[in-house]
């Protein structure tokens, strides 16, 4: 396996989302343990009303601290996690809607946080996503120097 994928069998993926995303994190949380990741699941457990910046700040801190080495973000419409994913030094959250874009993120951008949008897609796409994103290797070369400049 090459060094430039986000993660390896055995290695964590953390995964957080707010009450809306808590039924397609539960899908694709079996999904990575098949793929041979362990996963953790920084919540919540259920379809209470939460806050998704808690969610998507615990889950950038857990990448952050080296608890995890890549992360799914989840909420209703993926935008508002991904932000707030997004306001942490070296995160590089994506919003993608198709595999295409899964991979494309990580070619080019070396995204390492998938930000999905719980009531935007199937469940089906989602898994179909989320096995591009974590099969998919950084580039390098010219998109090396992008990502450097992104900080």
């Amino acid at each position: 396996m090459s060094d430039k994928l986000l993660a390896r069998a055995g290695d964590t993926v953390a995964i957080a989302s707010d009450h809306a995303g808590v039924a397609l994190k539960a899908a694709l949380k079996n999904d990575l343990a098949a793929l041979g990741y362990k996963v953790l699941d920084l919540g919540p457990a259920t379809t209470d009303s939460v806050d998704y910046p808690d969610f998507g700040h615990a889950l950038a801190k857990t990448i952050s601290d080296g608890k995890a080495k890549a992360g799914v973000a989840i909420c209703g419409s993926g935008i508002g996690i991904s932000i707030a994913v997004n306001r942490h030094a070296h995160m590089r959250a994506a919003l993608v809607h198709d595999a295409e874009t899964a991979a494309l993120t990580r070619r080019h951008n070396d995204a390492n946080v998938l930000a999905l949008g719980a009531r935007t897609m199937t469940a089906d796409t989602a898994r179909d996503i989320a096995k591009a994103f974590f099969a998919t290797e950084f580039e390098g070369g010219r998109h090396a120097r992008r990502v450097e400049k992104l900080g």
